[in-house]
């Protein structure tokens, strides 16, 4: 079974499982979950809007 994007609205196919605490601070998921599916556009506009976040979490570790 082929997994779908989990923001709200949006049907495409999954491109990439991204935390879901990250995610829901720029999109309106569908569930509250741990892993959320993102389709390319969503994946991409998720890296954009989360970049410094990221970048810090990287650095924490």
């Amino acid at each position: 079974m082929e997994k779908i994007c989990d923001v709200k609205g949006c049907n495409e196919k999954s491109f990439q499982t991204v935390p879901a605490d990250l995610a829901g601070k720029v999109f309106s998921l569908k569930e509250e979950k741990t892993k959320v599916h993102l389709c390319k556009v969503h994946y991409k506009e998720y890296k954009k809007n989360t970049k410094k976040e990221r970048e810090t979490q990287r650095m924490d570790w």
